[in-house]
């Protein structure tokens, strides 16, 4: 793939480019604009968040995009709708907006309550419902008087909340389903402004509640969704059980998650593609059959770069998010090849000939061959390259660390649970036997999940777990804790709070002294020395360092083939004398360090949000640092 040559930044400094110069859509819907004409609505999300409202005329592909009314601060839809009044919805980073399609314009914004819906509705009067991640907060927009309420936060958890659907009863009540902890159905009285909740403690359990409008004007919810038993009938705040229902007759209402895909247009016309990769829209009559395709643009400064590694072939080798895409650049030819991946790759490591790929959702595990062709990821095709060996999902969904051990044949898989889950697994995959052993948390640390891991002599590992429960989840720990485990057994020789208030291990390397070096918290850097299971150094590197980069799998330190250990702050690269411990900024970076990160010929590569950049190590004779 042909793409712009290497910057040079300055002080060391290269940028490459975009892995991924794509956006990636967070709710599409056909509708008209103020002449009739069909067009497409889509909110563009890029590595700064939800930028701007994408405008594609269905018949000519000509576009407008029109930038949001307010910063995206990193946040994007996750819940939008179409109005009966043809006006686009969505809240995102604390702000409710509409924009009006026949006027081509945004007409409303208002800052609210933290953060942002996860479902929104219309209720008979025409007022349009969000009700927002983390804390429950529920807003009301009138869009006839233009009269726009907050109601604040009306439901508290000690757990950050997610509110999948919503739905208003003819009498004006409004029903919510929260996951992920502990499932539950609030009503909410818009009068009084009060909310309680529908279901009996004894009756929740870990999943998401699901409610619906139905024609009758009644609104019907489960305790937990993909059940089909224990539906309840709400109606003006109050709800009573019926059982099962055999046949759900829902009001339509034209809003959904952020992968809300609405196709129909007004007149008929179906939309049936809107591809923001390969910039296609395709439209069908559904009478005749005909079908028209039409090519569109869009601005995108790229999807933002999740973690790179160094692949057997020399190439530098990665993931993006949102859209989900595979990246290798390959330094000899300063040229680019882009795929479509299978999941997010939030971990990568190369160990022998193969890369290996720890990825979100559901924790599973690829092994990629470079030497041969690309073949998509498929469960179950033998064939795949990347070949999609397993999943370890509830106990891990979000991998944190991949670790290559060195024995050539093991490679560990490491994270956080499931959604409303807390305390994540050790997957173990043996790649001369295609054997796999998943240890669960309560088999380690119980309501911990390993951050960071790194292989000891003899047959151990080090492990540094972080508290963070699963997205959604219930934090229950209370410290992050070292431990070593032995390989063979799967049980811990030791375990400590080493350092307390400490919240997760972010990295661990082991050094050429066989000692382990680790950053704590992004900012606490220490020296372990596992064989007598003592810290020997300690010190907090924000102050003159500022934070770690940081990603879901950080790779914070890089490790050249002479062993030099180099670590990666947001704002520089630093090296580690292991005769002193004490840290050397070699160079401040031009652009902020993010995911790490590792090292071919001479260069350390990492990504700065949706490029890939590189410093170039400075021969000892030519180095000019900046010390501590």
């Amino acid at each position: 793939m042909k793409r712009p040559m290497t910057q040079d930044l300055g002080n060391g400094f290269f940028d490459h480019g975009v892995a991924t110069p794509i956006s990636n859509h967070r709710g599409t819907v056909a509708t008209v604009d103020g002449d009739g004409r069909n067009v497409v609505l889509v909110w563009l999300f890029d590595h700064r968040g939800g930028y701007a409202l994408l405008m594609i005329n269905a018949e000519t592909g000509e576009r407008d995009e029109f930038p949001m009314p307010f910063p995206p601060g990193g946040d994007c839809p996750f819940a939008s709708i179409l109005s009966i009044g043809n006006k686009f919805y969505t809240h995102f980073n604390s702000r409710f907006v509409e924009f009006d399609p026949e006027k081509r314009v945004f007409t409303f914004v208002h800052e609210t309550a933290p953060r942002m819906a996860m479902s929104m509705t219309e209720d008979d009067n025409g007022l349009i419902w969000s009700v927002t991640y983390p804390d429950s907060g529920v807003v009301s927009f009138n869009p006839k008087s233009r009269a726009f309420r907050d109601y604040g936060h009306v439901y508290k958890q000690n757990w950050m909340q997610y509110q999948r659907s919503v739905a208003a009863d003819a009498a004006g009540w409004i029903y919510f389903g929260v996951g992920n902890t502990a499932s539950q159905i609030i009503a909410f009285d818009p009068g009084s402004g009060q909310a309680r909740p529908m279901l009996r403690e004894a009756e929740r359990v870990q999943g998401s509640a699901q409610v619906y409008r139905d024609v009758n004007g009644k609104v019907y919810g489960l305790p937990v969704s993909g059940t089909d038993e224990g539906w309840y009938e709400f109606y003006g705040g109050e709800g009573k059980k019926i059982g099962r229902i055999e046949r759900k007759r829902e009001k339509p209402v034209i809003a959904g998650s952020q992968a809300l895909f609405h196709q129909d247009f007004p007149d008929g016309k179906r939309l049936r593609r809107c591809d923001l990769v390969d910039r296609v829209l395709v439209v069908e009559e559904p009478k005749t059959e005909e079908v028209t395709e039409r090519h569109f643009d869009y601005t995108s400064e790229g999807a933002h770069v999740m973690g790179l590694a160094v692949a057997p072939d020399g190439t530098i080798c990665g993931g993006t998010a949102f859209p989900m895409r595979f990246f290798s650049y390959d330094p000899k030819t300063d040229q680019w090849t882009n795929r479509v991946s299978y999941g997010q790759w939030n971990t990568v490591a190369r160990q022998g000939d193969r890369f290996f790929v720890g990825g979100y959702t559901g924790g599973f595990l690829l092994e990629w061959d470079p030497s041969r062709p690309w073949v998509p990821t498929e469960k179950g095709r033998p064939d795949s390259n990347a070949l999609f060996l397993t999943e370890c999902k509830p106990a891990i969904n979000r991998p944190h660390d991949l670790l290559a051990h060195p024995d050539g044949k093991t490679v560990v898989l490491t994270g956080t649970p499931d959604y409303g889950y807390t305390g994540g697994g050790l997957l173990f995959w043996n790649r001369e036997t295609g054997d796999r052993t998943l240890i669960e948390h309560t088999s380690i640390l119980a309501e911990h999940a390993t951050m960071s891991l790194v292989a000891l002599p003899d047959g151990k590992l080090l492990g540094g777990t972080t508290i963070r429960p699963g997205t959604g989840g219930e934090q229950k720990a209370t410290e992050a804790e070292l431990y070593i485990m032995d390989i063979a057994t799967k049980g811990l020789d030791w375990h400590q709070v080493v350092f307390p208030g400490v919240q997760e291990y972010t990295d661990l390397c082991l050094g050429p002294d066989g000692l382990a070096y680790g950053m704590a918290d992004r900012k606490r850097f220490f020296v372990f020395d596992p064989a007598h299971r003592k810290v020997v150094h300690e010190e907090n590197t924000e102050i003159q360092f500022g934070l770690t980069n940081f990603q879901q799998g950080p790779r914070v330190f890089v490790l050249s083939p002479d062993k030099t250990i180099y670590v990666l702050f947001g704002k520089g690269i630093a090296r580690v004398d292991p005769a002193t411990f004490s840290i050397t900024m070699l160079a401040e970076s031009p652009v902020p360090i993010g995911p790490g990160g590792d090292i071919r010929d001479g260069r350390i590569y990492f990504a700065s949000a949706s490029h890939l950049c590189s410093y170039r190590i400075p021969d000892p004779r030519e180095r000019e640092t900046i010390s501590r």
